[in-house]
């Protein structure tokens, strides 16, 4: 809204010109964020606490977590509020890309929130059956792969790290694909929110690291100079970034271990749900097994112990999964765990981004 209104201006007042720039736009997407999860996270706290919405913890988890019971949850929908408010302020709403994650943030937010919603009313640690969950996911990124692939000048070929000429066209295949991705990301985000700021913290890093991406790729001159794919209008996704990593700094104040709230499904089925939909739009797909390489690993943990399990006779692989809870059995303290993983997210967001030249 403030570029579309004040943009204009620059005609008659030369300051208004700087509205123009995205970088500009992403800086102050993101302070906004900032601003408005920091202000209202103590008055959502005080609600939720007051309506009783808070954090059931499942018995089979470490005994450690129990003190965490009755933390007020469902802080996500402070997360998007932060998210799409500054991204209305800031970014070029006709930007057929930003009304997309728009969309993506609404609907898989919604989905979140009737999870933590069913929740909260049976007062149980269960909320959408894993396949009903699932099954809406399904639908919702077959949707936003459709709107990504209708989208004008958009390239349905895939690209690879450290291969400039292996780039295979799906066609109209790459619905299914662009679904797989935003699926699976928000499972992934969605199975590492266990740890007091584990998980936003690495949305951080992984935001921070799409809003390069996106900026390059939606410059002409450098997505030539790196040699890759050019989209035309991705640059204001960069905007959409800065706003979603100012939102997570906002949200990460509070949630900060020992937290004071967590996000609940519905912060980390939509976030999880929008790198991925980032990812597809920038066409860095397979970048985002390297930066996001820590939701892999704790999606793949789950999964791996449960097969496990099942071929083993109820044998285990790691203590518990998510992989994080094995740490946590094995000794590891919470902050250590958290930092370390945040670390590590750091040095896989730099190799991402060194995959820009390494072509």
């Amino acid at each position: 809204m403030i570029y579309l209104f004040l943009y204009p201006l620059h005609t008659i007042f030369s300051f208004f010109n700087v509205f123009r720039y995205i970088t500009f736009r992403t800086i102050y997407a993101g302070l906004t964020a900032f601003l408005i999860c920091c202000l209202l996270c103590p008055w959502i706290i005080k609600k939720l606490k007051k309506v009783q919405i808070k954090q059931f913890i499942r018995e089979e988890g470490p005994r450690s977590h129990q003190i965490k019971a009755g933390t007020p949850t469902m802080g996500g929908l402070l997360i998007l509020f932060s998210i799409v408010t500054s991204t209305l302020l800031w970014a070029d709403l006709t930007n057929k890309y930003i009304v997309i994650l728009i969309v993506t943030a609404i609907i898989f937010g919604l989905i979140g929130f009737i999870d933590d919603y069913s929740k909260q009313v049976k007062k149980k640690n269960k909320g959408l059956s894993a396949k009903s969950k699932f099954l809406l996911q399904t639908l919702i990124g077959i949707l936003i792969g459709i709107l990504i692939w209708l989208t004008p000048d958009f390239s349905t070929k895939i690209t690879f790290p450290f291969f400039k000429n292996f780039t295979p066209d799906f066609g109209i295949l790459h619905i299914l694909f662009a679904a797989f991705v935003i699926v699976g990301s928000s499972n992934a985000v969605n199975l590492t929110d266990g740890l007091d700021g584990l998980a936003i913290g690495l949305v951080i890093i992984t935001g921070a690291t799409y809003m390069l991406f996106a900026y390059v790729t939606g410059h002409i001159n450098i997505a030539e100079y790196l040699q890759i794919n050019y989209v035309p209008g991705c640059g204001e996704v960069a905007v959409f970034c800065g706003a979603l990593a100012g939102a997570g700094l906002g949200f990460l104040w509070f949630n900060t271990y020992p937290a004071q709230i967590f996000m609940g499904d519905t912060g980390s089925l939509s976030l999880g749900a929008l790198i991925g939909a980032i990812a597809v739009i920038t066409k860095q797909e397979f970048i985002l097994v390297i930066v996001g390489g820590l939701f892999v690993l704790e999606a793949l943990s789950v999964i791996i112990q449960v097969s496990f399990f099942k071929i083993s006779n109820g044998k285990r692989l790691f203590k518990m999964a998510p992989l994080h809870h094995h740490f946590e059995l094995k000794g590891w303290a919470e902050p250590k765990i958290i930092a370390r993983f945040w670390i590590i997210s750091i040095i896989l967001a730099l190799i991402s981004i060194s995959t820009l030249k390494l072509r």
